[in-house]
């Protein structure tokens, strides 16, 4: 509904533009550093900081190195850090059991961080891409990436995640039923706190090559991902995936990539109400990272123009690696 108002000159616009002062009062959408959840990239080791070639700025970290990472977000007001681990390729398998194995990368980076910043939430990401010699994020069967036996197999790496001390467990494999066999699991083993941020809406998109490089799944991914993640083009069927999440169990919803699809953002929260949250994905980092560091672009401006704009089309939340830099440019 548009409010009603006085035919120019009685109403000049730019009177609500015409200092810092005046444009306070009157915006409509704040940026905080509680509005991100950080993600970072975990591999094996120790005092390791291991530059992303293709993500300016990002880094894989050791365990050590990513409690500090941990600390530091903390010290920001930056609420939650996502992990996501660089798995040997030695560990990686067919059956991908390396995804629940108590001793994994992203478990033991989990138990690190609950010990030494327990106030800070941990997410861990449900997908079997990292430790699939596939490159796939569910069970590949002659060429056919299976849905029941890989819910199977994502609800005993979603258990394993929370026994470590997951805050929140985000699916972003795409299988159909896993939220509800999630939350069945989670429930039945004594953990009904645990979250679920479900990545119900996730494209097939070419926005996440510097991931894939990150996690090293790009040499093992054979095909692409086109027969469980979504149609770029669909819109209506993000929403049916949405409520579906939303009736298994899912706390919250996720749409990715971010900008690309904050259409799906906007109708996701006026449609349904939860708490939505968007990713900037690696392209979209790489992209506006890249330009910045080439002097394109002005730093600080296009990053926080882009993280508002999350919050403009009803996101609650938003994971991107700009997290600390933004947080601390907030802080001044």
């Amino acid at each position: 509904m548009l409010p009603s108002q006085a035919p120019f000159p009685a109403t000049r616009h730019r009177r609500l533009r015409q200092s810092p002062a005046i444009r306070s009062l009157v915006g409509q959408t704040s940026l905080s550093p509680s509005d991100f959840i950080w993600p970072v990239f975990v591999r094996d080791g120790e005092g390791i900081s291991e530059p992303v070639g293709s993500m300016p700025g990002v880094n894989r970290l050791s365990v050590d190195k990513v409690v500090e990472a941990a600390r530091e977000a903390h010290a920001l007001g930056i609420p939650a850090i996502c992990l996501f681990p660089y798995t040997a390729p030695a560990l990686k398998t067919p059956d991908c059991a390396e995804a629940w194995n108590p001793e994994n990368l992203s478990n033991r980076a989990t138990r690190a961080i609950k010990d030494a910043v327990p106030d800070i939430a941990v997410m861990t990401d449900v997908a079997l891409d990292p430790y699939n010699s596939d490159g796939h994020d569910g069970i590949v069967e002659n060429g056919v990436i299976v849905n029941d036996a890989s819910v199977e197999a994502l609800v005993k790496q979603a258990l394993s995640q929370a026994a470590a001390g997951a805050d929140i467990i985000g699916p972003s494999d795409m299988m159909d039923g896993r939220i509800g066999a999630m939350r069945a699991a989670l429930e039945a083993e004594g953990h009904q706190n645990v979250l679920l941020l479900s990545y119900s809406a996730k494209f097939a998109s070419a926005f996440y090559g510097p991931f894939r490089d990150a996690v090293g799944a790009s040499g093992a991914l054979k095909g692409d991902k086109k027969t469980y993640q979504m149609d770029p083009g669909n819109s209506d069927e993000a929403m049916r995936l949405i409520e579906r999440d939303l009736q298994e169990g899912a706390d919250m919803v996720m749409v990715k990539p971010g900008m690309p699809y904050l259409d799906i953002c906007r109708r996701a929260k006026d449609m349904f109400g939860a708490p939505t949250f968007a990713y900037q994905v690696s392209g979209e980092y790489a992209m506006i990272a890249g330009a910045i560091e080439r002097g394109w672009l002005d730093g600080d401006k296009v990053m926080m123009e882009s993280l508002m704009s999350f919050r403009r089309a009803g996101c609650d939340g938003i994971l991107t690696y700009f997290a600390p830099q933004a947080a601390r440019l907030l802080a001044e």
